[in-house]
C-alpha cells in the first residue's frame, strides 16, 4: 500500500475530502492462476496509462490493493473532468485495444467505482464510512449484472448519487446525464443508490436486459451470433460524446500505424517530375502528346 502521510481535519492520518476510486476485476475467480497474474499485471498498466494520459500522478495516489481490486484516494489536486472524462475515456480505449481478438475468457474486463468522501488511514489501511460505501457500490449487484447483460463490455462505472450530482448533472464531466442508469445498492448493511455508465451500451437496454437476470424468459426466438444485437443497436443510435472521443484516438493510431508500414514499405515517395508537352499533329485535326 503506497500512502501519503497527511494529517486532516481528522486527526492524524486523516484525509481530507477526496475523490475516491474502486477498481475490480469482474470473473477473476473463473480463470487461473496464470491468467489472474496477468490479468492484475494488464490491469495496473492500464490504469497507469489512463492516469497518465489524463495528467494524473499515480505516484502520489494513496493505494490499497487485494489481489483483483484496488481502492485509491485521489491528490486533492484532482478534478471531476480529469477522473470521469479523460481518464475512463482513456482507459476505455485501452482494454478495447487490449481485448480485440481475444477469446471472452481471456479478456480484461474491470469494474470501477467512483465516490467522495472522507477516509482515514489506519494500521491495517483505510478506515471510514466513505470506505465502506465505495465498496459497497464496486461490489453491488447492479453492476454485476451489467457485466452480464453486456457480455462484450470490457468496462462498467458506477458513480454515488453525490458524484453524479455534483459532476455529470453538474456538467463536469464529458459523460452526460442520459447515459447513466440509476440502479438501487441494497448490500449487506447499506442501502442507497449509483448510477451506471458502460460505454457502447445505452442504459435503455441495461433497464430491459437486466430484468431477464434474475427469470430468464423463454426463448422464442433462434439464438443470434455473438455481438448480433449491439450490432443492431449500434445501427439505431448516435455514437455518444465518449465513444466518438474513444472511435477518434482508434482511428488514429490506425491511420498513423498504416502510414508508418507504408513509408517503410514503399520508402519516401519519389520527387514530382516534369513532363514536356507539345502539341503533335495527327491524321485526325486534333492534337496529342
Amino acid at each position: 500500500m503506497a500512502a501519503e502521510g497527511v494529517d486532516g481535519p481528522g486527526g492524524r492520518g486523516a484525509f481530507g475530502r477526496r475523490l475516491l476510486l474502486a477498481v475490480d476485476v469482474h470473473g477473476y475467480g473463473r480463470v487461473d492462476k496464470t491468467m489472474q497474474r496477468q490479468f492484475r499485471e494488464q490491469m495496473t498498466r492500464l490504469l497507469d496509462e489512463a492516469a497518465d494520459g489524463a495528467g494524473l500522478n499515480r505516484a502520489r495516489w494513496s493505494m490499497q490493493e487485494g489481489g483483483d481490486s484496488l481502492f485509491a484516494v485521489l491528490p486533492e489536486t484532482v478534478s471531476y473532468p480529469a477522473l470521469l472524462g479523460d481518464f475512463m475515456v482513456m482507459l476505455y480505449a485501452g482494454l478495447r485495444a487490449l481485448n480485440r481478438d481475444r477469446t471472452a475468457q481471456a479478456r480484461l474486463r474491470l469494474r470501477v467505482a467512483v465516490h467522495v468522501g472522507s477516509v482515514s488511514l489506519g494500521a491495517n489501511g483505510f478506515n471510514g464510512l466513505a470506505l465502506v460505501e465505495i465498496g459497497r457500490i464496486l461490489n453491488c449487484a447492479a453492476l454485476r449484472n451489467a457485466m452480464a447483460v453486456a457480455p462484450d463490455a470490457s468496462l462498467a462505472v458506477a458513480v454515488s448519487a453525490t458524484v453524479f450530482r455534483d459532476a455529470v448533472q453538474g456538467g463536469s464531466t464529458v459523460i452526460g446525464p442520459e447515459e447513466f442508469r440509476q440502479v438501487p445498492v441494497e448490500e449487506k448493511e447499506y442501502r442507497g443508490e449509483a448510477w451506471v455508465w458502460v460505454p457502447g451500451v445505452s442504459r435503455t437496454y441495461l433497464a430491459e436486459e437486466a430484468r431477464t437476470v434474475s427469470s430468464p424468459p423463454v426463448d422464442e426466438h433462434p439464438a443470434q451470433p455473438a455481438g448480433a444485437d449491439r450490432s443492431a443497436r449500434e445501427e439505431e443510435e448516435p455514437l455518444t460524446r465518449d465513444e466518438a472521443a474513444v472511435v477518434a484516438i482508434d482511428s488514429r493510431k490506425t491511420i498513423d500505424h498504416a502510414l508508418a508500414r507504408l513509408f517503410l514499405s514503399l520508402g519516401p515517395p519519389p520527387n514530382p517530375i516534369e513532363l514536356d508537352k507539345e502539341p503533335v499533329s495527327s491524321g485526325d485535326g486534333g492534337a496529342r502528346q
